[in-house]
């Protein structure tokens, strides 16, 4: 699929990943508060392997060079449905929420946390 419907694919399918993975993020936060560490781990796995594909490719989600391939708008939402704040800052803030859900996590799990 080329021209503005190919964009229009990958920017659905990269909107719908994004989501998939800020709700495992958000997850982790759910089920170590409800002392669920299992669906914590399930969680922090999921996302772990995204990091991992994220890091295997420069840091780059892969449907962004694929998205490039249908326009020369580079702007930090080019590839993906999200205000382009939300893109430019999109590892910061949720790399941070993920870190900090892990160590939440293993404090209640090693029951450092109440």
């Amino acid at each position: 699929m080329s021209g503005p419907w190919g964009l229009t694919v990958i920017k659905a399918a990269h909107t719908i990943v994004w989501v998939f993975f800020v709700a495992c993020i958000l997850a982790i936060w759910v089920f170590a508060t409800r002392a669920d560490y299992l669906g914590a781990a399930l969680s922090i796995g999921l996302v772990t392997g995204e990091v991992v594909v994220l890091a295997f490719n420069g840091w780059t989600c892969p449907l962004t060079a694929v998205a490039a391939r249908h326009t020369d708008d580079r702007r930090a939402n080019f590839d993906i449905y999200l205000p382009e704040w939300l893109a430019r800052h999109n590892k910061s803030i949720f790399g941070t929420l993920y870190l900090a859900g892990l160590a939440f996590t293993l404090a209640r799990w090693a029951r450092l946390l109440p």
